[in-house]
């Protein structure tokens, strides 16, 4: 009488061969990565040279520390800053105006600059950070 012997479920699974192989892997991809050559892409030209050109340059504001304001180097009184600012973005109204102000001047005081500036109806305004305004 032969006996039949039943086999045992296994309910693990092996994974040090897979381990093996993405070692392997890994190694083919880390030697060969280096050896790939980029394709070469040919990004589109943003503008010629002569549209270049006509970029609108910032304008200016400085605080001086004494509290004076110039405008692109002419020294103005508050009330005469927003005409000249207004007559400027007539000519030119997307161009940008950038305030420059002493590192002592108080944080109010250029606040106060900037909300005449926005009177003005301007589109861009910013701060120029670490002027060397005497």
């Amino acid at each position: 009488m032969a006996r039949i012997r039943k086999r045992r479920m296994m309910n693990q699974i092996n994974v040090v061969p897979y381990i093996d192989v993405m070692l392997v892997l890994l190694v083919i991809f880390m030697v060969t990565a280096p050896m790939t050559n980029p394709g070469v892409v040919d990004l589109p030209k943003a503008g010629s040279s002569n549209e270049l050109k006509q970029v609108n340059t910032a304008m200016v504001l400085t605080i001086k520390l004494d509290k004076s304001i110039e405008l692109e180097g002419k020294t103005l009184q508050k009330d005469e800053l927003l005409f000249a600012i207004k007559n400027k973005l007539q000519r030119e109204p997307t161009r940008p105006i950038v305030i420059a102000a002493d590192k002592n001047v108080k944080y109010d005081e250029v606040i106060s600059v900037m909300n005449l500036v926005k009177q003005s109806k301007a589109q861009k305004v910013g701060l120029y950070l670490n002027p060397s305004v005497k």
